[in-house]
């Protein structure tokens, strides 16, 4: 009788990279060192662009051979980059498992507001989104989430070139849910927000959900970044239509929701932003601003209206200028802030709505939606 000896299973290297300071002072801690070089290293992975452990030189020698031996620091790839001609840049981003999400950077006004995404895919099926059609393979890492910031930075080459801060805003409105990747979203956040790392301000990092209720409860407990949430209809019965977690979880219960995470922040100043995509026929009649108003009359927010952006998948269709101005008008009249947002990146695909890439379609839901609302558009006319 033959006797095989065990097979030893290799561990995986920590990937430093998307550890916040309190997990990485942690992990010093468990492997015998003192808590204070996890600020080092942050600095030199948030602050420098390093990701070669034994180039981190206030490191002693001894160190950084352990450090190589257990831990990494690997950022996502970037497949692909897209420069549009009004400076918005667009990266594929390959993470692991060979899944791509896609990052977009909007240069405007003296700041560069980023768009990092939070899955691969998403499965919340909204009728108008590009990313939705694609269907869910899985969450991000807060390695890959952060990753998006690290790489968007590297490929300027301002961490080492001094000219200034890069990226200045960061909205989690990319492809996925943030609130459906709870724990990885805010500890990249975290980051983000951390001086040893990219110290952005609260205020600069904006969650945007579609209203996943019980995880935006939580988010309270643990966050004070800015709040998005994603309306696009001022009653139940359309929303259910375009946003199908609404029928989970209705409007009058994301808004209050909404307004308890905006009550427990200690700055008492903040305000909801309330994102609605105007879609020509669907819901940018002033009738529908009229409603939106009435709902939106004691709640603390400001409104930006989205233009829908076409995409082959789907029949819908961009309203006007005038139905914008018109819809646009209503609000204003009633007292509210209101912004329309700027199309940016139509000639590289970048443009809010378009995040699609190379993300392959499991569930042919793309055929499914175009047929229904070509239908739902033939009927209307």
């Amino acid at each position: 009788m033959t006797s095989t000896a065990p097979s030893i299973v290799e561990q995986p290297r920590v990937n430093l990279l998307g550890l916040s300071l309190r997990q990485m002072e942690q992990f010093f801690l468990d492997i015998g060192e003192k808590k204070f070089r996890a600020q080092q290293v942050l600095k030199w992975i948030h602050h420098a662009g390093v990701t070669d452990i034994g180039a981190m030189t206030n490191l002693g020698k001894a160190l950084r051979e352990k450090l190589e031996a257990i831990a990494e620091v690997r950022p996502p790839e970037i497949v692909s980059q897209h420069d549009s001609s009004d400076g918005t840049r667009k990266w594929a981003i390959r993470v692991d498992g060979g899944g791509l999400v896609e990052a977009v950077l909007i240069p405007e006004a003296g700041r560069a507001t980023l768009c990092v995404s939070s899955q691969v895919g998403c499965s919340l099926d909204c009728s108008f989104c590009s990313t939705g059609k694609q269907g869910f393979q899985r969450d991000l890492s807060a390695a890959e989430i952060i990753g998006q910031v690290w790489l968007a930075i590297k490929s300027y080459d301002a961490f080492q070139s001094g000219n200034g801060r890069i990226v200045t805003n960061v909205v989690m409105m990319g492809m996925g849910e943030p609130l459906l990747n709870f724990d990885n979203v805010v500890a990249a956040m975290d980051l983000m927000m951390e001086d040893l790392a990219y110290g952005i301000s609260k205020r600069r990092v904006t969650l945007s959900t579609s209203g996943v209720v019980p995880a935006l409860d939580r988010l309270a407990e643990v966050s004070e970044v800015s709040l998005a949430i994603s309306l696009h209809a001022p009653d139940d019965a359309l929303r259910d239509e375009l946003v199908p977690i609404n029928r989970k979880y209705p409007i009058a219960r994301l808004l209050q929701s909404a307004r308890n995470y905006i009550d427990a922040q200690r700055d008492q100043k903040r305000v909801v932003t309330v994102e609605y995509t105007l879609i020509a026929g669907v819901n940018d009649q002033p009738d529908q601003a009229r409603e939106l108003a009435a709902l939106l009359r004691d709640f603390p927010c400001k409104i930006n209206l989205i233009p829908f952006n076409a995409f082959p998948q789907s029949a819908y269709r961009r309203p006007s200028g005038n139905a914008v101005s018109r819809f646009w008008q209503v609000l204003v009249d009633a007292g509210f802030v209101v912004t329309v947002r700027t199309t940016r990146g139509d000639d590289i695909d970048a443009a809010c709505g378009q995040l699609v890439g190379q993300v392959v379609d499991r569930t042919r839901r793309s055929e499914r939606y175009r047929s229904a609302v070509e239908t739902q558009v033939i009927q209307v006319s």
